[in-house]
């Protein structure tokens, strides 16, 4: 196996334990920066139950992509296309929610660096993702 695809498998599984712990902490309901992107704003429990179900599904979907990225090439790749589609909804939400008016000490800068960190996984995959099929 190349060192490209060492990285996208390795990458694969921490996007896994990413989403897994996620996963965990709406299930809980425990507000962790990066792990709740939107940390410092009211959520009902219902919200984040669904998201715990939700991100539950994407480390299921990261973890039987990182078992054999090669033979898995398809769901790794629709891994990508989605993660473009979280981005933009990522950035939709960021510009037109008027996150001010759940508190005026909520800073909006955090939620886009969350999202930033979000977009350099996401491209990091995408470059792995693509050195590897070569």
């Amino acid at each position: 196996m190349s060192i490209h695809n060492q990285i996208l498998k390795w990458s694969l599984f921490a996007g896994a334990l990413y989403f897994f712990s996620i996963s965990v902490v709406h299930m809980q309901g425990i507000k962790v920066p990066m792990l709740f992107i939107y940390f410092n704003v009211p959520s009902n429990a219902y919200q984040d139950r669904i998201i715990s179900f939700l991100a539950f599904g994407w480390a299921v979907f990261l973890f039987t992509a990182f078992t054999d990225p090669q033979k898995q090439s398809a769901l790794v790749k629709a891994i990508t296309i989605a993660g473009a589609g979280v981005l933009i909804g990522l950035c939709v939400n960021n510009l037109f929610t008027d996150f001010q008016s759940f508190g005026a000490g909520i800073n909006m800068n955090v939620f886009w660096l969350e999202t930033a960190g979000v977009f350099i996984y996401w491209l990091w995959l995408v470059i792995f993702y693509f050195l590897s099929t070569k």
